[in-house]
């Protein structure tokens, strides 16, 4: 959503009638659901505002949500669990420099909300902000685009078709091969309002469809089980899951289960290692992306703080973060503090371009607002976080960099993996991965680990691959116990270096 305020001539009554504009449907849905059944309007927020601004801070904003979401799952054949639940609320919150305060409520009641505006007026008693800033005379809506429908999931299909859509998984997966003997399938939905007041008169909202379906089967043979896993989503309703998107999850997940049984132990050592184009841009999720948020390096406990404009990776690496991309999981119209998301470069051509940022650690490093203030829901504070974070394409054919490895490792998917945010290092497992030996793919292997350091082993990219591709909806973000849906992504890649843990 392209945010910008009003035009002065057009008082936000005017322009909410004009439901074809998606920043302004978005908005009055946005009011319809969490202002006006409570009897609040926009003379209210910009009171409460205003109340807060009575003490020194540079800047409050209001955060309302509402969630509705459910999730649906099957074993042996039968639905074993079903969830749904309704969440919302109002989360207030002032900062003075780099002190906040906040508060929230699930009562958005005026009384409510006023009471914890007053909660966090304590901010002044602990040294106050660093200048006054007047507070927005009245709130403005904004216009914007519209990445995805703002449809509500839940509402697509009814619960004999959602249960029919997770029996459908399991008897595709069952007729794949006679050795499945166990199939798990799951279906989540969520659709999220939100609406963001801020002191500087900028009133925006956005309406955030979500929807996943995971697939989970086990191989059995000769007494030897192995799992395999699969699945996706976006910011769509349930038709999205067509038969033949169901059917590509099955596939996958029986092929990796069926893999792993012929699959012997991964050897150890330094090696070449060759990343998979997709979901195994988690690495650099992890390894690289959170070391580039903007707390962490304002903080110094980064990896790569302090080295703006300096070469941080191979030459051929451009690295973006990128929440614009029309129904990923990762994308959003305006971010959690009314900002338009953006497509920002992190590194190009190896140098270090900039950092992940919302508006506190922005305006303490005196750096541009990026639009990747993120929040678990009403009641968190909001932190510069990822959305979709990929590695541009490269020029080399995929076969071409299997061809080059004389002995390695070629790792497609991953499961866990941890890194230390000061250092940069982690630790990554493979759980589909296969040996290299004179340019071939050879033996699949498993109990493969990946231990490196996320700045080295980006100066030790030698060949990178003309195949990007996103991940399939599958990513969930933790930081801070916080949790945030995301998409990562990459062509395939040559790791000159990086050791392997194996079993072998």
């Amino acid at each position: 959503m392209g945010i910008k305020r009003l035009t002065p001539h057009i008082t936000f009554e005017e322009a909410s009638m004009n439901l074809i504009e998606p920043g302004i449907r978005n908005l009055a849905t946005a009011k319809d659901l969490l202002l006006t059944p409570y009897g609040l309007d926009e003379a209210l927020l910009t009171r409460v505002l205003g109340d807060i601004f009575t003490h020194r801070v540079d800047y409050a904003d209001l955060y309302f949500q509402t969630t509705r979401s459910e999730a649906w799952s099957l074993e042996e054949g039968i639905v074993k669990s079903g969830s749904f639940s309704i969440d919302q609320g109002v989360g207030v919150r002032a900062v003075a420099g780099e002190r906040t305060a906040f508060a929230y409520s699930d009562d958005l009641s005026a009384e409510a909300i006023m009471q914890a505006a007053a909660a966090t007026k304590a901010i002044a008693k602990a040294g106050g902000g660093r200048q006054r800033i007047k507070v927005a005379s009245s709130l403005k809506g904004t216009f914007g685009r519209d990445l995805y429908l703002p449809q509500d999931p839940l509402n697509s299909l009814d619960a004999t078709a959602k249960v029919n859509l997770l029996e459908r998984i399991e008897k595709m997966a069952r007729s794949r091969d006679p050795r499945i003997t166990q199939v798990m399938a799951g279906l989540a939905g969520e659709y999220d309002v939100v609406l963001v007041a801020r002191s500087d008169g900028i009133l925006a909202a956005d309406i955030r469809p979500l929807v996943r379906v995971s697939v989970t089967v086990i191989a059995e043979q000769n007494g030897r089980r192995e799992v395999g896993s699969s699945g996706g989503g976006g910011r769509y309703d349930y038709h999205y899951f067509s038969d033949e998107l169901l059917s590509g999850y099955v596939d996958e997940a029986v092929r990796a289960a069926l893999l792993n049984l012929d699959a012997r132990p991964a050897p150890a050592g330094a090696m070449t290692v060759v990343l998979g184009p997709g979901w195994p841009g988690v690495l650099l999720h992890e390894a690289i992306g959170h070391g580039l948020e903007g707390d962490f390096n304002r903080k110094g406990s980064s990896a790569f703080a302090g080295q703006l404009g300096e070469r941080v990776a191979a030459k051929g690496v451009t690295v973006v973060d990128d929440g614009t991309l029309p129904n990923r999981r990762g994308s959003l119209n305006i971010d959690d503090e009314g900002n338009p998301t953006q497509c920002t470069t992190l590194i190009e051509d190896g140098i270090l371009k900039g950092y992940i940022q919302d508006t506190l650690n922005a305006r303490l490093m005196k750096m541009p607002v990026t639009g990747n203030a993120r929040r678990e829901s009403y009641a968190a504070l909001p932190m510069p976080r990822m959305t979709n974070t990929y590695m541009l394409n490269g020029e080399r054919d995929p076969q071409e960099i299997i061809e080059s490895v004389k002995h390695g490792l070629y790792a497609v998917n991953f499961g866990g993996g941890q890194v230390d945010i000061t250092n940069g290092k982690f630790v990554f497992s493979a759980s589909e991965a296969y040996m290299i030996e004179d340019g071939k793919i050879t033996y699949p292997v498993k109990g493969a680990t990946l231990i490196g350091s996320g700045p080295e082993s980006l100066k030790d990219v030698s060949m990178i691959g003309n195949d990007m591709a996103l991940d399939t909806g599958i990513g969930v973000c933790g930081k801070e116990g916080q949790s945030v849906p995301v998409g990562v992504g990459q062509p395939t890649l040559r790791i000159d270096r990086m050791t392997v843990g194996g079993t072998a």
